[in-house]
């Protein structure tokens, strides 16, 4: 049985990407799986990333599945465990990154980690504690209308000591930029002061790797993907050109979108702008549809075969805040947004059976519906796209060789579809 320096455990599937492309950039072999595999480790990798979709279910159950993760990962001999959460720190005044985090340190016995979203590649820093995206405080980004983990909170101390009863401190940039030694000196205080769980403060790729350095001995890690970069060096891995290369691609492209972030309504309006064809789906004729007996991915399925051979094409249920609050307020936000999923997802399927085989898919939960429906097991990561989101290749319950790109909602520059389309060979 092989085994594996470091175990992932991500709580979403485009974050578990997010997160495999960054440990690839930085040299490491990685395999991605889909869910907890049901086997032991076959491929010789350096990393495995299981990918969960635990966000936004009930904490107890973000807990069960975490562990369940845990379990396998120690199985296969890991030496480190990552617990990935979204650069946005998604989550409630309930969870789920608290509970999780705080049944994963009971698990492995560990009286402190610490926690950071950072990812300064996609203009994620935190400074004095508090989260920026870009320019703003994450409460002032878009995120504050997130119809399933509104932020209103950019200072992340406060968000975490609301989700744990492990008191929670802060590792200011002032110690994170004289090294490794002041972030140990700073972690021993900390401990001393009864701190289980400190924020880290981040805003460049030199902070990660320093930080990273400091991790070397820590049992569990949890932050966004940013911290990935700077863990491989402990391992004695160096970046490799040949770390992300996959088989050329073949078949038709499409997009299926289901995220309502705000770089994702962009990137939609730049793919139509660019003279696609695109095919919006509204909640609430699915809705009809579905109380009808009438099947709302078959109707978009009929509309996207005869244009396949044409070029990429988009089926999207992206929408702005105020016409995602209305759908929700008339159907309810879970059931609202497990319905669109639920189409989303059969429509993917749908697409790949009409011989699709470059799928792009735009949004976390949508991406763990798409991938589950393909019956899609496990991915190799290859080539970076934008950052946080690269190229993978899988094979789908029906054999057929696929090229993905599962797509955080809030990730991505305006023209991310076209230029991901135009990337593989």
């Amino acid at each position: 049985m092989s085994s594996i320096v470091l175990g992932c455990i991500a709580d979403d599937f485009t974050g578990a990407t997010d997160l495999a492309n960054n440990l690839v950039r930085a040299g490491m072999r990685v395999v991605q799986t889909i869910g907890v595999p049901a086997q032991a480790l076959q491929s010789d990798v350096d990393a495995v990333v299981i990918a969960l979709k635990s966000r936004t279910v009930p904490p107890q159950d973000a807990v069960t599945q975490s562990l369940q993760a845990l379990s396998w990962l120690k199985a296969q001999g890991a030496r480190q465990i990552y617990f990935k959460y979204c650069s946005t720190f998604d989550s409630t005044a309930q969870g789920n990154i608290g509970p999780a985090l705080e049944a994963l340190m009971d698990a492995l016995g560990t009286e402190f980690t610490i926690a950071t979203p950072a990812f300064p590649d996609n203009k994620r820093t935190v400074f004095k504690g508090y989260l920026f995206v870009g320019d703003v405080l994450l409460n002032e980004s878009g995120m504050q209308d997130h119809p399933l983990t509104p932020m209103a909170d950019a200072n992340l101390v406060r968000v975490l000591q609301a989700q744990t009863r492990r008191k929670v401190g802060l590792i200011d940039h002032g110690v994170v930029a004289r090294g490794a030694p002041a972030i140990a000196a700073r972690i021993v205080e900390l401990k001393a002061q009864g701190v289980g769980v400190a924020i880290v403060d981040a805003v460049s790729n030199d902070d990660l790797m320093r930080l990273g350095l400091a991790l070397k001995d820590m049992p569990l890690v949890t932050a966004g993907s940013g911290v990935a970069i700077g863990l491989p060096q402990n391992f004695g891995i160096a970046p490799s050109a040949g770390a992300s290369h996959l088989p050329p691609r073949d078949g038709w492209q499409a997009v299926v979108s289901g995220s309502c972030a705000t770089a994702t309504n962009r990137q939609v309006a730049d793919f139509i702008a660019r003279g696609h064809p695109a095919l919006a789906l509204d909640p609430l004729q699915i809705f009809q549809d579905v109380a009808k007996g009438i099947d709302a991915s078959a109707k978009a399925l009929a509309w996207a075969a005869p244009l396949l051979k044409n070029g990429p094409l988009l089926v999207y249920s992206t929408a702005d805040p105020a016409a995602v609050k209305s759908v929700q307020a008339t159907l309810g936000v879970d059931d609202a947004g497990a319905m669109v999923e639920r189409t989303l997802a059969a429509v993917a399927r749908g697409l790949v059976a009409l011989g699709v085989r470059q799928l792009i898919v735009a949004g976390g939960e949508t991406s763990g519906a798409c991938v589950q429906a393909l019956s899609v097991a496990q991915m190799q990561i290859g080539p970076q796209i934008d950052p946080g989101v690269p190229w993978c290749y899988a094979k789908s319950a029906s054999g057929a060789d696929l090229h993905l790109a599962l797509k955080s909602g809030n990730f991505g520059t305006d023209d991310f579809f076209s230029k991901a389309l135009a990337l593989l060979p």
